[in-house]
């Protein structure tokens, strides 16, 4: 890979950049958040106490505000529940299969099941508008609150309120024990103010997949029995008071023996969201990354995961080498990589993963989750509307700083992200593809989410690179962070990044990629040779346009290449391969269904024509992209 440009950002332990976004008139709503909660670990219920600061940045007078309740989610009849019951394909960890009476296999949400101990909850008590009292309605995941006094454009209101809620059993993503037996993944736990952003309020439900956020500062207090160890975003104050783990070298920490609890607290700042994790059996391990970045490491004191979980350290060190260079530096000075949740999710400053997993899963699934700090807890993408974007360039850059650092085969020429696009054309295949626009919850099914969000995203940026070249594409991602973090971007601000990077006209990309299901099928439907003049006739069969690389390989084993630009991009994209000699042809306008050319062989034979010898276009049919002759 061509040397990346190296863009730097000024880090801090309090992060004091705030957003960069270029476009005129961006405005972003601000929080400020001061919690102090109480776990009981033996009831799994707490309380606690919220004040929220909200800044209206807006042009708009809010006379309503939203919180969003995620908890309430975990229980029997929630819209969660039904989507398990409805949905053609649920997700197999938050179901259970089993047979009926008719000898037929048949699945049963879990959520259905639930008891009254067993469910999750959030109530919000005594909700307070700089100190009157307010009218509330819960509905379902959602507080739809009306306010005492409008919020006029610029001005500040503070927010107060007593909570309580129930953690529930382990469900999806956030609970109580486990599978692997962590006591408590805390996420999507407290009373969150929904976004109000150019587009409005996106107060949407949760039935478990995406988020939404507002940038802010979180000041969180947890009490906790004194035995549980706890991972969290933001930076512990109080680490010489609480120990396990935290406290500077040389510091022995006394906690009085009849002290049953510690109140852990966590400034977290310049984040959208706030999670932890914690267990009383838990291995906390720290080890520096590069620019004093703390990486912790909280893992249960499980003998077959142990040597896994200290490989993996070194392993993630190497990761945030990779992201800083490849997008740009970590801006915080601390990371926690718990092991909790039902998979892997990330999280503001931390991510929560399953544990018992063989190293190459468990290096693949923290590079996935650490990768995400950068693609949405930086550049903090609607995720609930543009999943694809999150989810395709996390998959992207993971995957490459796997395949970098564990040493694979990784070549310019080559295309490293073959199962991408074998599953892209799978989804294709079965026909049912729904356009990356398609917001999150409105997905046919699940595998049609999840290959439009992880794969089709991915493929967005490595056939990006067939569209520009590799160097365009790593200097647009690098310029997309440099401009965009602590910001909202949308798929229009990347495509616009990528132009004022390479100069290419690209509005057809994003547009046919990401909000059709169009697809790409170039075929070579005529091959003359008379003497040494061959005249080829290609063809467009799918809807999509794109620029055509050709090569030309002879039987000495010589070869030349020809390009044929796409003119919607009013552009020509550099020879990908220098050491070969290339001619560029006239464009190719879309509208057109078939294009012709001529060239002299010098009186070569030719042994094949190959359209796209990267592979990189993601061409529905590579039957037809070479002819041998």
């Amino acid at each position: 890979m061509k040397k990346l440009l190296l863009l730097l950002i000024t880090t801090s332990t309090a992060v004091v950049a705030q957003h960069k976004n270029p476009n005129p008139g961006y405005w972003q709503q601000h929080v400020d958040y001061k919690m102090d909660v109480t776990m009981d670990v033996e009831k799994f219920q707490y309380s606690g106490t919220q004040e929220l600061v909200y800044t209206n940045n807006s042009n708009d007078t809010l006379t309503k505000v939203f919180y969003h309740l995620y908890f309430n989610a975990f229980q029997p009849g929630s819209e969660m529940d039904a989507r398990l019951l409805s949905i053609s394909d649920p997700d197999p960890r938050m179901v259970k299969s089993f047979k009926g009476a008719d000898g037929i296999e048949k699945k049963e949400s879990k959520l259905s099941e639930l008891k009254s101990t067993e469910i999750g909850y959030l109530k919000v008590n005594d909700l307070k508008q700089d100190g009157t009292l307010l009218k509330t309605k819960v509905v379902g995941t959602i507080l739809e609150v009306e306010l005492a006094k409008p919020l006029v454009p610029k001005a500040k209101t503070t927010f107060t309120m007593n909570f309580n809620g129930q953690v529930p059993v382990m469900v999806r993503r956030a609970g109580r024990n486990s599978d692997e037996g962590v006591a408590l993944s805390m996420t999507q736990w407290y009373p969150k103010m929904a976004e109000f952003d150019f587009e409005g309020w996106h107060a949407d439900p949760y039935i478990g997949r995406e988020f939404h956020g507002v940038w802010g500062d979180f000041d969180v207090k947890i009490t906790i029995d004194k035995k549980y160890t706890i991972g969290a975003s933001g930076y512990l104050q109080n680490k010489n008071e609480i120990g396990h783990g935290y406290q500077d070298e040389g510091v022995k920490v006394n906690t009085p023996k009849k002290q049953k609890t510690l109140t852990w607290h966590f400034i977290a700042p310049n984040v959208h969201d706030f999670a932890w994790g914690a267990d009383p059996d838990f291995i906390h391990d720290k080890v520096m990354g590069p620019n004093n970045v703390e990486l912790h490491f909280f893992y249960k004191n499980d003998a077959d995961i142990k040597d896994n979980w200290k490989k993996l350290q070194p392993e993630t060190v190497k990761l945030l080498e990779f992201f800083n260079k490849t997008i740009g530096e970590y801006p915080y000075k601390q990371y926690s990589i718990i092991q909790g949740g039902d998979g892997g999710m990330e999280y503001a400053m931390c991510t929560l993963i399953t544990g018992k997993r063989s190293l190459p899963s468990l290096i693949g699934v923290t590079a996935h989750e650490f990768a995400h700090m950068w693609f949405q807890h930086m550049l903090a993408t609607n995720e609930s509307k543009h999943g694809w974007m999150d989810e395709g360039f996390t998959s992207f850059i993971s995957d490459f700083a796997v395949n970098q650092i564990m040493d694979k085969k990784n070549q310019e020429d080559e295309n490293p992200f073959q199962s991408m696009y074998g599953n892209y054309n799978y989804m294709v295949r079965k026909g049912h593809e729904q356009p990356l626009s398609t917001h999150a919850d409105r997905f046919d099914d699940n595998m049609n989410y999840g290959i439009s969000a992880y794969t089709k995203g991915a493929v967005f940026i490595t056939q990006l690179a067939y569209v520009i070249g590799w160097d365009n594409t790593f200097k647009t991602l690098k310029r997309f962070y440099y401009d965009y973090r602590f910001s909202h971007p949308t798929p229009n601000d990347f495509k616009r990044t990528a132009e004022r990077v390479s100069g290419a006209v690209l509005d057809w990309y994003l547009v046919d990629w990401t909000q059709t299901t169009n697809t790409i099928d170039y075929a070579i439907k005529n091959t003359e040779v008379k003497g040494n003049e061959a005249n080829i006739t290609l063809e467009r069969i799918g809807r999509m346009p794109m620029p055509i690389d050709l090569l030309v390989v002879y039987e000495d084993e010589s070869t030349e290449s020809f390009y044929i630009p796409n003119t919607l991009m009013r552009w020509t994209k550099e020879n990908p391969y220098p050491e070969i000699s290339r001619t560029v042809l006239e464009g190719w306008d879309w509208a057109y269904p078939t294009y012709s050319f001529k060239f002299d062989t010098k009186g070569k034979k030719i042994k094949a024509i190959v359209i796209d010898p990267s592979e990189l276009m993601a061409d529905v049919n590579k039957a037809n992209n070479v002819k041998e002759i």
